[in-house]
């Protein structure tokens, strides 16, 4: 089993923004970052989750922590009626961040993932140690 720990930060909102990935496999852990210049916090969790399954092996399970309802909440359950409904909200409005949403929802296919919210600043350590890599990485591009 592989456990995985993902983080989105911005400063400002938008702003500059930095994604964060820490991947427990067995005893060895990996850690991945990375950003953008002018984004969302909702982009950079996103962004975070993809970097993590594009990092893992598809043939082994996976639990995934993040600290985003918005990440957890929209691919287990909001998707659905998102693309049942041509990509558009129940209030009929465009779903924002639909390219990530859809390369998201193509790495999950076949694949066994147990997504989990954990909550933020709430002193779990693969999320915090997720936290300070995305907000590294943010400051990067401040």
């Amino acid at each position: 089993m592989i456990e995985v720990f993902t983080d989105g930060a911005c400063l400002g909102n938008p702003g500059p923004g930095g994604w964060g990935v820490l991947i427990v496999d067995a005893k060895e852990e990996h850690e991945l970052s990375g950003g953008e210049e002018n984004t969302t916090n909702n982009r950079m969790e996103l962004l975070a989750a993809i970097q993590a399954l594009e990092a893992t092996s598809a043939d082994r399970p996976i639990i995934l922590h993040t600290d985003s309802q918005y990440v957890k909440n929209g691919i287990t359950t909001w998707i659905h009626g998102w693309k049942r409904n041509g990509w558009k909200t129940s209030a009929k409005k465009p779903v924002k961040n639909r390219d990530l949403w859809e390369t998201l929802d193509a790495l999950i296919q076949n694949r066994e993932i147990d997504w989990r919210w954990v909550k933020g600043h709430a002193g779990h350590a693969g999320n915090e140690r997720a936290d300070t890599l995305a907000s590294t990485a943010a400051q990067k591009f401040s």
